[in-house]
């Protein structure tokens, strides 16, 4: 049975995986979280990567979501030979991403480009992850990229990105938001604000302003704040009872029942803002809402988690033929096209 493992990463990018495997049964699926070479281990054990899924508050919650899920868990991949690597990100990968087959599926939404992201561009020798996520799917270094829409491949071609390596899969966790719609969620017809962890990530972030704009466009109707996962909540909170002492504050809860049953989604820089869209809600965000409507996910009916699994069993068969030929005739069988 041949062998794949899967990287996870938050717990949003660890379900998109673990759905991608679930589709891959004839695989022997093992999962770890989210991890680097040394340099990143490092800045992990120093406690510097703890607003990022290196460090370890997110790993926890990537080993709950496993453990919960019985999942079999390899740490680092340490058991190697692994003949395909899915991941959620390439803006680090380790080395055992770089040795053999490997399909990254795109998280979500990007953070918007900035000066960081102009200097990691210009400066090569910068890691490309100081930018956040911005410069996503720009390393080259992976075989397959599924991406959420036809509108995010044409973003990423226009980043760099190789279209002939690129694939319109959708994405599984946003590809079928119509099913939010049944809840239990007991409130209704409120005004929600999905907040962004953009303090947490060292970006600007002028919570009273958002806070008064939410009230202004709820306009006496029930405000309901719904917390980021990586957000320092008891900071937040505090702010936000202070602005509008009357608003309902959540960290936590089911984030897309809270969207399906709202009349107003208010966002930042979330993925949030793409289940507004597919559920047809009045939505305001930080990103134009051209650029969101061109962007958003693909409305499959849970079916990219099968088109992602179909685009890794193409790539390894067509892996194989290459490593043949590379056997017999000395081509080379890195990059697969």
């Amino acid at each position: 049975m041949r062998r794949a493992l899967f990287i996870g990463g938050s717990v949003n990018q660890t379900k998109q995986v673990h759905a991608v495997a679930r589709e891959l049964r004839e695989w022997k699926a093992s999962f770890t979280p989210f991890f680097g070479d040394r340099g990143v281990e490092t800045l992990r054990r120093l406690g510097l990567a703890e607003t990022t899924i290196c460090g370890d508050k997110l790993r926890k919650r990537c080993l709950d979501y496993l453990h919960d899920h019985r999942l079999e868990v390899d740490m680092y991949g340490a058991r190697g030979d692994y003949d395909l690597v899915v991941s959620c990100t390439d803006l680090v990968l380790p080395r055992i991403a770089r040795r053999g087959p490997l399909v990254v599926v795109q998280e979500g939404i990007l953070d918007p480009p900035g000066l960081m992201s102009r200097l990691c561009q210009r400066y090569s020798h910068l890691p490309r992850w100081l930018a956040g996520t911005t410069l996503t799917g720009t390393s080259g270094a992976y075989d397959r990229f599924c991406v959420a829409s036809e509108g995010y491949k044409r973003h990423f071609v226009a980043m760099g990105a190789d279209p002939s390596r690129i694939r319109v899969t959708g994405i599984p966790n946003f590809d079928d938001c119509q099913r939010f719609r049944d809840n239990d969620f007991p409130l209704r017809d409120y005004v929600l604000v999905c907040t962004s962890d953009t303090r947490e990530t060292f970006k600007r972030d002028n919570r009273r302003e958002l806070v008064q704009r939410a009230l202004h466009i709820a306009a006496g109707r029930t405000l309901l704040f719904k917390l980021h996962p990586n957000e320092n909540a008891r900071r937040s909170t505090a702010e936000i009872r202070k602005w509008a002492p009357n608003a309902h504050v959540h960290a936590s809860g089911n984030t897309e029942a809270m969207i399906a049953n709202c009349a107003v989604l208010i966002t930042q820089w979330s993925s949030t803002a793409f289940v507004g869209l597919a559920l047809g809600k009045e939505v305001h965000s930080n990103h134009p809402s051209d650029e969101l409507r061109e962007l958003a996910p693909l409305q499959n009916g849970g079916n990219s988690a099968r088109r992602i699994a179909q685009v890794c069993r193409e790539l390894t068969r067509r892996t194989r033929v290459v490593h043949l030929r590379t056997i017999l005739w000395g081509r080379p069988s890195r990059g697969v096209a």
